[in-house]
């Protein structure tokens, strides 16, 4: 049996057939890892290969019963409205984020209806039955392998038939055939390939964890995202209770989309209302403090934007920002001193989301820099407050997308005013009891804030 030698990179997943310090295809340096691939026999306990025959797109038939509920609400919305018979998902996420707990719990409302095979490699078959019985999962159609030879699970597979296939983790499985390390690119990827044809040829859906540190650099989701139909983000502070789902890829589905847990003694638990959630706790009557209204897909949340200015004892002021992008903190205190006449080029200046939440959106950047300034002025902005609007160069304000929305779940937490840009809302009418505070650029918001 020969064997290769090949570097892939573990940033985009390009194969090269020597070594080079920068990879040729997305141009990052040193990622390119070697590793080993022999040529493998054919897959055993596979499903066997038939003729496809091309079909004219009129003649398939389409049907809504492709997709089920997997019991969960907020994971059926990051799904696109429920699982998809068939399809191949990712669910990566650093370890202990609460990856296998979200698959575990799902299986008592999926039993209801389908058989599940639960394989992990990572625990035995009586930890599994402990952490079940911890999270309260009970379920007749349920079926647990505690196994990590590829081969040994689709022989598995083949005899139970499940409707459904989970995979606990892709890291720890291996093909007799390879002579890579398990957890290596090369049996990570065979693997994923032969879960990838036992989707498609006996429409199993099959959720695979896969495991990534901080830099998301190591064999798994990395270099699978081109081969699966769905790619599934858990974020989130494993020393805090919030969890975000997230898709970075979705066949089925929009990518814009997230879902927000509580992590509990029990388990994970669905959070409807997020925004009520993460506004819990706001202090009263503090500086340096202002509400947004970023939009997830579909829904708009509210999210409380903190700021500390404090008086900087080094040559070059420090700035920091968590959950909002640095490039654009840097560039809104630069508009802040310029266009909106406050003193911030000898003052340190800490940005923070509260939650978890990561606003990337234009419509952040007037709660920022309200924020910044009520802690730059040490004056705290109404606790009945929120702004929302878009910040140029020149100090304008600038309208932002479904503002009608985003005002909506403003009023409907109870907010009585909010700071709108004045350029395309002349024809806006408010929510009943919200008052529109329209300004023109950031002076005025600074002005009629305080």
């Amino acid at each position: 049996m020969k064997s290769k030698t090949v570097y892939l990179c573990t940033e985009c997943g390009n194969e090269t057939p020597k070594w080079q310090g920068r990879c040729p295809a997305c141009g990052a340096w040193n990622s390119l890892k070697e590793y080993t691939e022999s040529a493998a026999p054919a897959s055993r306990g596979a499903a066997s290969r038939s003729f496809s025959r091309p079909k004219r797109l009129n003649e398939i038939e389409g049907s809504d019963e492709i997709r089920f509920s997997t019991g969960m609400g907020e994971l059926d919305r990051v799904l696109g409205g429920g699982g998809v018979r068939g399809s191949l998902v990712l669910v990566g996420g650093a370890p202990g984020i609460g990856k296998s707990t979200l698959l575990l719990q799902i299986c008592t409302e999926l039993c209801k209806e389908q058989t599940v095979l639960y394989v992990s490699g990572e625990e035995s078959e009586k930890q599994l039955k402990m952490r079940a019985e911890r999270l309260k999962v009970s379920a007749d159609r349920l079926m647990i392998l505690s196994e990590t030879n590829m081969d040994d699970v689709l022989n598995s597979v083949n005899e139970v038939k499940p409707d459904l296939l989970i995979i606990d983790s892709i890291q720890t499985l291996y093909r007799s055939g390879s002579d890579s390390a398990p957890g290596s690119i090369s049996q990570v990827k065979d693997c994923t390939m032969s879960l990838l044809q036992l989707s498609k040829s006996t429409g199993i859906t099959v959720f695979v964890v896969g495991h990534i540190n901080k830099e998301g650099s190591i064999a798994g989701p990395k270099v699978l995202e081109h081969m699966v139909d769905c790619v599934l983000y858990f974020e989130g502070d494993r020393s805090g209770s919030y969890r975000l789902l997230r898709a970075a890829k979705n066949r089925f589905g929009s990518t814009n989309e997230i879902g927000v847990f509580e992590m509990a003694d029990h388990g994970l638990v669905e959070i409807p209302n997020p925004s009520e959630a993460l506004l819990q706790g706001r202090p009263k009557g503090a500086s340096g403090t202002c509400v947004a209204c970023p939009i997830e897909g579909t829904r708009p949340i509210l999210a409380e934007v903190q700021a500390l200015v404090t008086r900087s004892t080094l040559n070059v002021p420090r700035r920091a920002a968590d959950g909002f992008d640095f490039n654009r903190t840097i560039l809104l205190l630069a508009v802040l001193e310029k266009r909106g006449g406050l003193n911030l080029s000898s003052a340190d200046v800490y940005l923070n989301v509260i939650g978890g939440l990561r606003l990337d959106e234009p419509a952040a950047d007037l709660p920022v820099a309200l924020a910044i300034a009520s802690s730059l002025r040490d004056q705290p902005l109404s606790d009945q407050l929120a702004a929302v609007g878009e910040i140029g160069l020149t100090g304008e304000i600038r309208n932002v997308s479904d503002l009608p929305k985003r005002l909506n779940e403003i009023s409907r937490l109870g907010f009585t005013a909010c700071v709108i840009p004045r350029r395309g809302t002349d024809n806006l009418v408010p929510p009943e009891g919200l008052k529109l505070l329209r300004v023109r650029n950031i002076r005025e918001a600074i002005e009629i804030s305080m």
